[in-house]
């Protein structure tokens, strides 16, 4: 009897922003199912592997988007897959009644950067891979969201609005891509445990805008009381959530955002 429930390995399977976090999560599982993957991160992690192939690629650019999909299909010949991974965040608050036009304000050029990377990138890397999948008329969409996206969160309101976003992009593209057999679905990672991505810098900028200290915050990261699985997430449970959506085990499933957050919510 074989093993191989969901039936990927072999699948050709783009994966951007996979260098670190939750995308270098991903990829690790996705190489252990046996599938193809090409990491499309600005910054290459050194990371080496038969099936694992690294495109140095800025998601806000339509040049790099359309060129990761060139050479995948130059090297690997096909596309299955798309996991929409690479994002950044900057906390801000709209107005620092403290500090009028201070440090910790949103300001245009944050704005733009933040919306450039996290919604522009998303829909660039979207068509470009479309433009294969439906040619197939066959594929996954995976865009990655947060549960800020559909909770809000204080200091990081322009973060939250890309994600909101984005579950609007999975819901239309579904509709859209539907019609080509192709799926669209979204992921939300809550709390998650600790990455390299949780940076001094954005720690220190994010206890600014909440009123409280680095040492409180990162307190609050470790209390789970508002989550009833009573634990931050793993990393690994977002790539395990990957791999079942790019399988054929998740073949009427579409246009959804799943929440990934231990049961945490607003009540």
């Amino acid at each position: 009897m074989s093993t191989d429930w969901l039936g990927i390995s072999g699948k050709v399977v783009i994966v951007t922003g996979g260098s670190s976090g939750i995308g270098e999560s991903i990829i690790t599982e996705l190489l252990e199912q046996g599938v193809k993957v090409v990491n499309a991160d600005i910054h290459d992690n050194g990371k080496k592997h038969d099936n694992l192939l690294f495109v140095k690629t800025d998601v806000s650019s339509k040049k790099d988007a359309e060129k990761v999909v060139e050479e995948t299909l130059k090297a690997l010949g096909t596309i299955d897959g798309l996991v929409n991974n690479a994002g950044i965040n900057i906390p801000r608050l709209l107005v620092d009644k403290k500090h009028f036009y201070g440090k910790y304000e949103l300001s245009e050029d944050v704005f733009d950067k933040m919306t450039t990377i996290n919604q522009k990138g998303v829909y660039l890397m979207a068509q470009a891979v479309a433009r294969v999948l439906v040619r197939k008329n066959s594929g996954v969409i995976i865009n990655m969201s947060s549960e800020s996206g559909l909770e809000g969160s204080e200091g990081q309101s322009c973060y939250a609005a890309t994600k909101a976003a984005i579950n609007s992009f999975t819901r239309s593209w579904a509709k859209e891509l539907g019609k080509s057999n192709i799926r669209v679905v979204g992921i939300a990672p809550g709390i998650m445990e600790e990455t390299g991505l949780r940076t001094l810098e954005y720690e220190t900028a994010l206890a600014y805008t909440r009123g409280i200290t680095v040492e409180k915050l990162r307190e609050n990261y470790s209390r789970t009381s508002t989550i009833p699985l009573g634990r931050s997430g793993k990393l690994s449970e977002i790539a395990d959530l990957v791999c079942y959506y790019l399988s054929g085990r998740s073949s009427y499933i579409t246009g959804i955002t799943t929440n990934v957050a231990g049961g945490k919510s607003r009540g």
